[in-house]
């Protein structure tokens, strides 16, 4: 044997005998990340209906929801087709429906895609608002968006670009407004 091929051959015995340990150990889980830990929830519903009080116990929020996902690491819950009623003290509740809602630890939700939100008081000045995203924050009883609003009433509909509601004081106030169209419905 040349030298060459010796130096070669104790090479590579050398490096076969660096890599066997690792080889000829058992395979052992991997302990998950926190970061990949964090991704999986920390319980899951479907079917979700759940109802909230306040301190005083009255009724400050139901929930309903397809599915609801909890991330506690992460601080926040996921609704698949969540319907939210919101009940304030001085005035009749409101429906929230959406595709999707995340509630945040600090008692913010977040509705995005096909937001409907209807009042249940039949006699409202404000009946409906239409948008794509909305925040309610469940503590101070207030809604704002900064996307596109449809709001409507009996005989009105108003279009903006942002809005804020306060739930207790029933105080509306549009950010950027586009238009009012102002229907008259002949009584009979």
């Amino acid at each position: 044997m040349n030298r060459v091929t010796l130096c070669i051959a104790i090479l590579f015995i050398l490096a076969l005998g660096l890599s066997l340990p690792g080889w000829l150990e058992d395979e052992q889980d991997k302990p998950q990340s926190q970061t990949e830990e964090a991704w999986i929830p920390n319980y899951q519903a479907s079917k979700l209906r759940s109802t909230l009080y306040d301190k005083a116990g009255n009724v400050s929020h139901q929930v309903y929801a397809e599915t609801m996902e909890n991330f506690e690491l992460l601080g926040f819950t996921l609704f698949k087709k969540p319907e939210y009623l919101l009940f304030a003290q001085t005035a009749q509740p409101w429906r929230v429906n959406a595709k999707e809602g995340t509630l945040y630890d600090d008692q913010r939700v977040q509705f995005e895609t096909d937001v409907l939100i209807t009042s249940l008081d039949k006699q409202g000045f404000l009946q409906t608002i239409k948008t794509n995203f909305v925040e309610v924050n469940l503590l101070e009883k207030t809604m704002t968006s900064d996307q596109t609003v449809e709001i409507s009433g009996p005989d009105y509909v108003i279009n903006s670009h942002g809005f804020t509601v306060s739930l207790e004081t029933q105080k509306y106030e549009l950010l950027n407004h586009v238009e009012t169209i102002y229907q008259s419905i002949p009584q009979n």
